[in-house]
């Protein structure tokens, strides 16, 4: 049988997932150069693509999301298909995929928040920190759920960029809020807010926390909330101190630095207050006879070297409670299985090496299936950190080719990969119907001053397409 790859015989690939993973991994496909002739359909679970840089990314961080432009200019080629609103495991199943394509490629990234495990974690008010994130961003799933935005206290648990974002939206001024894609109903809801007070939880010391520079130096400028930091708490520890002065790493230098000129500013009495702690960790969250959470416990931590030389927080016999009436956990992420395909429960990842799906029993790479991104390395690293990850895997990819290890699908054809899909999900959405919501959303917002107004309701995009 001849090796696929050529003008009369495309290697077909399906992509499992529209965000920024799946893009870099169809670039490099589309433009290898090996000279592989390469076909390539993208599947997302929702209508629109981009992933978290639409659902996750903060709406006002819209430099972060200018790299949309070039996820376009990829989707413009004419051997990329996009197929919105069609889920796999559910529309289509592994074995459809496997039927109509040579290789397939999971880039489905990390979707569920790591628990705190801490009594009370399940008491009305407390969240993940994603589900806020997703609500404000207008992803259709969190449309309507419902943030108590009438408390007054509130915590993040967490000190990595979702959890300054969080914070910092809490924070925002409608004004501010207003200039941005937030979502409506959120941008309404937050309009209404009565929190006062945010409170952002680190673990470990400041050279640890896992927030970049630009993201903690942001909240400086915020129009109406102070920055408190304790002076005590951003002082390094001997040997946070010791492993920085070895290091000398630049970043995590200008961090403490940073964090540090905060406590040495007066508050300016300012409406709100972004409180930064250090060395803390809550282990019990406490609520009222209706079941709503009104309390944090605390535990002061002190840090130890382990084996290795990484520091990690370990609990002292201090404690302070801390009264709260909404929590949000954002201390890590972890990906969900897909239907038939081998995961790594411990790890959070589908088994893979180097991209190449594992068999859990003997393994040896799973014939035809790779994974890129998130749900194949773990939630590390910014977005521009999946594209040599996917270049990695679209190595591997290329060299089973090269070595004729692909699948040999009964119905290769594109034709027949979309017949399949528009049977299965009649109102799936195309790169066109998208290239028009994008249109109309812009055009929404241009008379308010906004970089757009979403569509946040499946039912309302298939509207506005005239469907």
């Amino acid at each position: 049988m001849a090796r696929p790859g050529t003008a009369a015989e495309p290697l077909r690939v399906a992509i499992v997932g529209a965000g920024p993973t799946g893009y870099y991994a169809a670039e490099a496909l589309l433009k290898n150069e090996r000279g592989v002739v390469v076909e390539v359909d993208v599947f997302d679970r929702l209508p629109t693509p981009y992933g978290l840089v639409r659902a996750g990314v903060a709406p006002d961080h819209q430099k972060i999301k200018a790299v949309t432009a070039s996820f376009d200019k990829v989707a413009a080629n004419p051997r990329f298909r996009f197929f919105g609103g069609v889920e796999f495991g559910k529309d289509l199943t592994l074995g459809d995929l496997r039927a109509h394509y040579h290789q397939i490629l999971y880039c489905t990234g990390a979707q569920t928040d790591r628990r705190m495990g801490i009594p009370g974690e399940d008491l009305q008010g407390s969240h993940p920190a994603t589900e806020f994130v997703a609500w404000y961003n207008g992803h259709p799933d969190y449309r309507d759920y419902v943030f108590d935005l009438a408390q007054e206290r509130a915590a993040v648990v967490g000190v990595g960029n979702v959890a300054i974002d969080v914070a910092r939206i809490l924070c925002r001024t409608p004004e501010e809020l207003a200039a941005t894609d937030i979502a409506d109903h959120a941008l309404e809801a937050l309009r209404k807010s009565r929190v006062k007070e945010v409170y952002l939880l680190g673990r470990r010391g400041p050279a640890q926390a896992a927030f970049t520079n630009p993201e903690i130096k942001e909240i400086g400028g915020l129009a109406d909330a102070d920055v408190i930091v304790r002076a005590e708490e951003v002082e390094l520890d001997p040997l946070s101190r010791a492993t920085l002065d070895k290091s000398q790493d630049r970043a995590t230098l200008k961090k403490v630095e940073i964090l540090q000129g905060y406590a040495l500013r007066k508050p300016a009495g300012r409406s709100r207050r972004l409180i930064v702690r250090f060395l803390v960790s809550p282990v019990e969250l406490t609520g009222d006879a209706a079941g709503r959470v009104v309390a944090m416990l605390l535990v002061r931590n002190e840090l130890y070297a382990t084996a290795t030389g990484a520091l990690q927080p370990r609990a002292t016999t201090q404690f302070e409670a801390l009264p709260v009436g909404l929590v949000f956990r954002s201390v890590g992420y972890r990906g969900v299985p897909l239907p038939g395909v081998p995961f790594n429960e411990s790890w959070g990842v589908i088994l893979n090496e180097k991209g190449r799906v594992l068999d859990p029993c003997t393994k040896q790479p799973v014939v035809g299936e790779y994974t890129a991104g998130w749900i194949k390395r773990g939630p590390s690293g910014v977005i521009g950190t999946n594209k040599p990850d996917a270049a990695e895997t679209v190595a591997c990819m290329l060299e089973d080719l090269a070595q004729g290890t692909v699948l040999r699908p009964a119905h290769a054809e594109a034709a027949a990969a979309e017949a399949l899909v528009r049977q299965r999900t009649p109102h799936c959405f195309s790169y066109a119907d998208w290239l028009r919501l994008n249109e109309l959303e812009v055009s929404r917002g241009r008379p308010q001053g906004r970089p757009r107004v979403k569509f946040t309701r499946v039912e309302e995009m298939l509207a506005a397409l005239g469907r």
